[in-house]
């Protein structure tokens, strides 16, 4: 069953057209993968489904419900979560404080900051210290924990890994291995595409606002990714 579908989407940054025509479907429990170069439209594309970004036309389905023009604390209510690019916390907050935020949606579950800081143990020692002074991976993690406070059924992850050191991102995805095989919903842009191909189930490519390539991660070499990449070869993959 299909817990997201996108059909024709434009979207524009004033005269740029950064997302064109674009369609996609998540089902749910997958963990898909979006790659692609700087300026593809990726981070444009999640916050659209998120609800920070008004497209120019075409729908955007979430559960069944046509949830284009819905407000985005109305999608956090309904299950979407959202860790932005650059983290986004409240630096003159605690770690707890800013995990608290994300319960405000009062969407019922079992994530609790106990649970958080089980999930992401480096931050136990930092539970009441400022965000402002944490780590890369700290802050990242303390983002992620944020939105899973919210108890959602979609997690969009937006570049898990940028800026942060290889040691880093190598404790943030061991930490979240249990969360990716939990069954929630996963929509990740990742830089890193060999990390990206290692997790998710499927891959989906984007060139200038365009799907270029997907399919599944098992049908793919890394080859072929890296070319619709660079924009070498602009085809779907069977399934």
């Amino acid at each position: 069953m299909s817990a997201l579908a996108v059909n024709s989407l434009n979207l524009h940054h004033g005269l740029l057209h950064a997302v064109r025509d674009l369609s996609l479907n998540v089902a749910e429990g997958e963990i898909v993968a979006l790659v692609g170069a700087n300026g593809a439209g990726k981070t444009t594309l999640l916050r659209a489904i998120a609800g920070a970004h008004r497209p120019t036309s075409g729908t955007i389905t979430y559960g069944g419900a046509d949830i284009t023009h819905r407000a985005a604390h109305r999608r956090v209510n309904m299950g979407i979560a959202l860790v932005p690019e650059g983290r986004r916390l409240f630096t003159q907050m605690t770690v707890e404080e800013n995990l608290l935020l994300g319960r405000m949606s009062g969407r019922p579950g079992t994530w609790t900051v106990d649970k958080v800081l089980e999930t992401f143990p480096n931050l136990t020692a930092r539970r009441t210290a400022r965000a402002a002074t944490l780590s890369g991976g700290e802050q990242q993690a303390t983002a992620i924990g944020r939105a899973l406070m919210s108890n959602p059924s979609l997690l969009l992850l937006d570049e898990l890994s940028l800026g942060l050191s290889p040691i880093a991102v190598d404790r943030l995805y061991e930490s979240l291995r249990a969360l990716m095989q939990s069954g929630t919903t996963i929509l990740l842009v990742e830089q890193d595409l060999g990390r990206a191909m290692q997790v998710a189930t499927r891959v989906i490519c984007m060139l200038e606002g365009h799907v270029v390539l997907e399919a599944p991660t098992a049908n793919l070499a890394r080859e072929q990714v890296t070319d619709a990449y660079f924009g070498l070869a602009q085809h779907r993959v069977p399934a």
